[in-house]
């Protein structure tokens, strides 16, 4: 009896059957042919002898996460699995389906599986994964890095998808220049303000938490959706068990939804409202990354984004966002485990204790030691409304919305007494850089959140250089009261496009610097990070540099290595500069005659612009 591909094809039918592709609403498994547009017009010319579409076994794609597409290839006789050079489209499993995804992977992120058999004992099943834009496909491995051999639900295939690094990176950049096209969409149709845009941002991604609303939202009247929309924010966040934060003070500042004149006005063009059109634009683009990549403060990086754009006024200046691979590192330079509870006196948008909280997940083993990391490990305080509910919102949009959050001045002697009493011992702040005339100074800041810190805490802030040169009296109540264990010097242009050069201050509470008279402080010249300023994407890690960097900035920060031109331990009091610049050897090994010239040349320039060439 000769093989049969239909024998395939039932099995592979019912193991999706079995895997419950069937029975999810918001799956479409198609076969042969796809109804979807962008699916259909990447198969137009994708016939596996190279005349008219092609016709997959079985195409699978989801309305909840559009980004990505499976497709199924089934053979009957195992020996035609796989041709040794994949090119023998019509002929082998293997070669045909990655011609399939090759086509799709203009459009799409695509899982390929290839089948062979006619009984489960036989069966031969590949799994690859095509990132969206790239030129060829990878085997796909799961988080042991072995490769996936069967047919997995949806589900899991989508999150091991998401942690290949081409998928992640392609996804960031779609999302920065969805940020861009955002932007200006609100600035030009619906008249937003400088506060509100960031606040409908995280108010629609709440609203789509709503299930009702998620499901219901294009089939409301264009008339009523801000009132349903405004209405689901409320139930998110009434739901949400967030600790200490008015539930009031959260939904406040979302009202301006409801009543705004632009985002309910018919465009009779395209026949919608600026509303919908950002909610269903931020559903499709939007929502997955945040389901996905946990460890991303995505509100953060639109509030980011937008303040680049527009420049921020003058009050914004004194918030300048911290890029998410140091509220990574800070993470890392804590150790920060289940075991710690982490404060953020100044949390803004909340990336420092999202960063935390990846980190401690990460390290934690069961259910009940993940619900205890959510319910008290993470302590913010914000005193903007609109911050404060951006802030909020983040932890509501992590499914747990349990951090404890308190709106109001860190400064504030009920908060303060309260945050002691949780005893946290990690803190980690960007303190609002300060303004001329203004009372407080950045280090005001350090010495409180240290002070909040139990007894051998460690504190980490970063803050501008100045904070370490520039003689202050602070400095010297910090070294009364904690040790400054670490200072290092951070790349110039950190926060592009704003222009504050900083550092990272690393103390021990409570345990005076002063006392220790053999104290020594370590230094260390962090100026090269490997991210490039590029034109559409701001600072990026564009040849995939950082990870080693940062491995090698931690080996030696933790070993306390002195290196000549990168580190160096020194006994510092508060009358010194805290910067390795003012005390590093300089590696010679390392100059080239071009470059001492260059300098020299730089040099004489200097000093004929200045007027000044007596000597």
């Amino acid at each position: 009896m000769g093989k049969n591909e239909r024998i395939t094809e039932n099995i592979v039918r019912d193991k999706l059957k079995d895997l419950g592709y069937f029975d999810d609403e918001f799956l479409k498994v198609e076969e042969q042919i796809s109804h979807n547009k962008t699916i259909k017009n990447c198969l137009a010319k994708a016939s596996k002898n190279g005349k008219g579409a092609g016709k997959p076994e079985f195409i699978i794609h989801s309305s909840l996460n559009k980004d990505l597409v499976i497709v199924i290839e089934c053979k009957a006789d195992i020996k035609k699995h796989e041709s040794k050079e994949k090119n023998k489209y019509a002929e082998y499993a293997v070669d045909g389906v990655l011609h399939y995804a090759k086509n799709l992977s203009t459009a799409y992120n695509v899982v390929s599986i290839a089948v062979s058999g006619q009984n489960e004992k036989e069966l031969k099943t590949s799994v690859f994964l095509w990132a969206k834009g790239t030129n060829s496909p990878k085997v796909l491995v799961n988080q042991y890095n072995n490769e996936i051999d069967v047919i997995l639900t949806f589900d899991e295939l989508f999150k091991l998808a998401s942690y290949n690094p081409d998928v992640e990176k392609k996804r960031y950049e779609d999302l920065l220049s969805f940020s861009r096209e955002l932007h200006n969409y609100m600035r030009d149709y619906a008249k937003l303000t400088e506060t509100e845009k960031p606040l409908l941002v995280s108010g629609i991604l709440i609203a789509l938490s709503d299930p009702a609303f998620s499901v219901n939202y294009q089939n409301y009247p264009f008339s009523i959706l801000p009132t349903e929309m405004y209405e689901a924010i409320r139930r998110e966040v009434e739901k949400a068990q967030i600790p200490k934060a008015k539930k009031q003070n959260m939904i406040q500042p979302y009202s301006f939804i409801s009543v705004h004149p632009e985002l309910a006005k018919l465009d009779k063009k395209t026949n919608e409202t600026p509303l919908y059109r950002l909610v269903l634009d931020i559903d499709e683009k939007v929502r997955p990354f945040i389901t996905i990549y946990q460890n991303f403060d995505v509100i953060g990086h639109f509030y980011g984004e937008f303040l680049k754009y527009t420049g921020g006024d003058k009050k914004a200046l004194g918030i300048v966002l911290t890029p998410r691979h140091i509220t990574d590192l800070f993470s890392k330079i804590a150790g920060v485990s289940s075991a710690n509870k982490v404060l953020d006196t100044c949390c803004g948008t909340g990336g420092f204790l999202i960063s935390a909280m990846s980190e401690m997940m990460k390290k934690s083993k069961t259910e009940e030691e993940r619900e205890h990391i959510k319910a008290n490990c993470l302590i913010g305080v914000e005193q903007q409304p609109n911050m404060f509910a951006l802030a909020a919102s983040n932890m509501i949009l992590r499914g747990d919305g349990k951090a404890n959050l308190y709106q109001g001045s860190c400064f504030d002697e009920a908060i303060t007494k309260e945050i002691k009493n949780l005893n946290a011992d990690v803190g980690m702040i960007n303190p609002p850089y300060s303004q001329k005339g203004e009372g407080l100074h950045e280090l005001d800041f350090v010495y409180h959140m240290l002070n909040c810190l139990k007894e051998g805490g460690i504190g980490i802030a970063i803050v501008p250089i100045n904070c370490a040169i520039s003689p202050h009296p602070m400095k010297e109540t910090l070294l009364k009261e904690h040790t400054l264990e670490a200072v290092m010097s951070m790349p110039d242009d950190l926060f592009h496009p704003v222009g504050v050069v900083a550092c990272i201050m690393v103390f021990k509470a409570h345990q005076p610097h002063n006392k220790n008279e053999y104290h020594k402080t370590w230094f260390g010249y962090w100026k090269n990070d490997g991210f490039i300023k590029t034109k559409h994407l701001g600072r990026t890690d564009l040849y995939n540099s950082w990870q080693e960097i940062r491995d090698n900035w931690l080996d030696s920060y933790f070993s306390k290595k002195e290196e000549p031109g990168s580190s160096v331990m020194k006994k510092v009091t508060s009358e010194d500069e805290w910067c390795a610049e003012a005390y590093l050897e300089t590696d010679y090994s390392n100059i080239s005659q071009d470059d001492f010239e260059h300098e020299l040349k730089n040099y004489m320039l200097f000093k004929l612009l200045n007027g000044d060439t007596d000597d």
